[in-house]
């Protein structure tokens, strides 16, 4: 009753954080002529997502009274820097060719806008919760030579509104292509900028106006292409167990009959293989501080990555409410250090280590340390970019405030639990005073060589279904299939689970009983295989370029599969001494 308490507060703590979110706190329903929220976003290279400047950055129009929205921790992580936009659109109003301003472009505006039109800048708005996006201008290529390109401002926009009754339920913007500035040369210009408002009535609910934005990872092409993806991960899946199962079994099998049949017979004959190693097999590893602090940290990221895809199943991350995703990172990461806290000390007691503290201080400076250090170079990058991914002052307060009044608190109360549990090592069998030398191996027995192959078979299960969460993340695509993907994460978790299980044996039969860490690295490697995905998607699969974009998507990947890397080799180890400790249970060791 207690754990479902303690599940049930902290559901209805991000729940009640994550509602606040939503752009505007409205119920969404309008009168004829009132006025509708419509807040200017940011501008930025198309192919290069995280380099997004606020809107105002361009000479644009301003409006009468500019006033920036207060934002929600999840919208400025996001880079949202949402102002209020020059254009009005009242509710049911239209509007044909009103003019917003009339301004000269200086020589300084007109570079301006060049360098971001050649650089196929894009503008994002938010008409009543609703995004809307469009691109400020477009070069003329007639001429094959870049010198003789033509570079147009567009000055007329179009908007068109879709209404059921008093609510919005769609909007789309339109650029008339007729209505340009020519921005090439640099001289003054004098310009004029419209825009035209048209509604239309519609019957879709406003329940289902969200829908449009999911339909395009719903077309039936994507669909067959993530069912593929499904089915290619559970035919690896079925492959690899059933060739373990079949292979293990029997070898163990035979393993185990031999080892009575030699028991009964010959109790002076020379042990073999795996049970020869017996009485070191559970002798401690080296750096237990650092293997309890990794343990502990791929815990609390499991734990994380689970309550994610509890909250993704339920439709919270509805799309573009991407600020939902980032403040449930930072308050569950937070809200579940204490699970880290009490597995690395629990672990590091029964490993009989000494000094708990620091390695609980290890455990809470493991995985947030090179987050951190990340973070302040990023930061710096944007900074001087003048990006809106540059966090402003009071946000970084605010993570440093949660960090230390919720995170901190609540990994060394773990911690203490942990002391405090008391819990033994459970160890089958006895380990010997002295340690045997372990026996020259070929070089593929060797760690890097055992970490390729663990980490290809779970990748290679994954790696379609990669492309488009790349593509949602550091592109414009959306991904909604939730349901795929936490079948693609359970069946990653399944084979890293057996290839390790499976590795872990071929160690042992070899008699290298220094299995701890192997099991943790190969079930980690996959992270390392990711990460090289990232330098084909970079450069294969993407039109991403200019420093601050290379720097967010390395700095930031490198975090990420460093976050896998802990999670499953957490994984990897726990389900190799699962097996391990079978084992050695099953037969009789002097």
């Amino acid at each position: 009753m207690a754990k479902m308490k303690l599940l049930f507060i902290i559901a209805f703590s991000i729940s009640s954080l994550i509602s606040t979110v939503r752009s505007d706190s409205s119920d969404h329903r309008y009168k004829e002529a009132d006025s509708v929220p419509l807040f200017a976003n940011k501008v930025g290279p198309f192919h290069n997502p995280s380099e997004t400047y606020r809107y105002f950055d361009l000479p644009f129009c301003l409006p009468d009274h500019l006033k920036e929205k207060k934002e929600a921790l999840g919208e400025v992580l996001n880079g949202d820097r949402l102002v209020s936009a020059p254009y009005k659109l009242e509710f049911q109003r239209e509007k044909d060719s009103v003019s917003v301003c009339k301004k000269t472009l200086t020589k300084e505006d007109v570079g301006k806008f060049r360098s971001a039109v050649r650089k196929d800048y894009y503008f994002q708005m938010y008409y009543d919760d609703l995004p809307i996006w469009g691109f400020i201008g477009k070069v003329d290529k007639e001429g094959k030579d870049p010198s003789d390109y033509r570079y147009y401002l567009y000055k007329h926009i179009h908007f068109d509104i879709f209404y059921n009754k008093d609510r919005v339920i769609e909007i789309n913007v339109r650029t008339d292509q007729n209505a340009l500035v020519d921005v090439t040369e640099d001289n003054e210009v004098d310009v004029e900028f419209l825009y035209t408002v048209k509604w239309k009535e519609t019957n879709t609910p406003f329940e289902k106006r969200m829908d449009k934005y999911a339909q395009s990872s719903s077309l039936p092409h994507h669909l067959e292409i993530h069912w593929f993806s499904i089915i290619n991960s559970c035919v690896t899946v079925l492959l690899l167990t059933g060739f373990l199962a079949t292979i293990l079994m029997r070898v163990l099998k035979n393993d185990f009959v031999k080892y009575a049949h030699d028991e009964e017979t010959a109790e002076d004959q020379e042990e073999t293989g795996w049970k020869y190693i017996h009485g070191d097999v559970f002798r401690f590893p080296k750096f237990k501080s650092v293997f309890a602090a990794a343990l502990g940290s791929g815990t609390q990221l499991f734990t994380l990555t689970v309550f994610i895809f509890i909250l993704a199943l339920v439709g919270v991350f509805y799309p573009y409410n991407r600020g939902a995703l980032f403040t449930a990172l930072v308050v569950i990461y937070a809200l579940t250090s204490g699970i880290a806290g009490y597995t690395a000390t629990s672990f590091y007691c029964q490993l009989e280590g000494s000094n708990w503290v620091r390695n609980l201080l290890l455990t809470g400076c493991l995985f947030c340390g090179p987050l951190f250090l990340t973070f302040c170079f990023l930061n710096t990058v944007a900074i001087v970019y003048n990006a809106t991914a540059a966090l402003p002052f009071g946000t970084i307060v605010v993570i440093v405030l949660i960090w230390t009044l919720v995170t901190s608190p609540l990994l060394v109360l773990g911690g203490i639990a942990g002391k405090n549990s008391k819990a033994e090592f459970q160890a089958p069998v006895r380990t010997t005073k002295y340690p045997r030398e372990i026996p020259p191996l070929p070089w593929y027995r060797g760690s890097i060589p055992q970490m390729a192959m663990a980490g290809f078979l779970p990748f290679s299960a994954i790696y379609i279904e990669l492309y488009y969460i790349f593509a949602s993340v550091w592109g414009h695509r959306i991904y909604t299939i939730y349901s795929i993907l936490f079948i693609v994460f359970i069946i990653l978790l399944i084979v890293t689970a057996f290839i390790t299980v499976a590795l872990t044996y071929f160690q042992l039969a070899a008699e290298d009983h220094e299995w701890w860490w192997r099991s943790f690295l190969c079930g980690g490697s996959t992270g390392l295989f990711i990460y090289a995905y990232c330098l084909y998607y970079y450069y294969a699969r993407s039109d991403m370029s200019g420093f601050m974009q290379t720097s967010f998507f390395f700095g930031y990947m490198a975090c990420i599969c460093y976050g896998f890397f802990l999670m499953l080799g957490t994984v990897g180890f726990r389900a190799a001494l699962f097996f391990v400790r079978h084992i050695y249970r099953s037969i009789k060791c002097e």
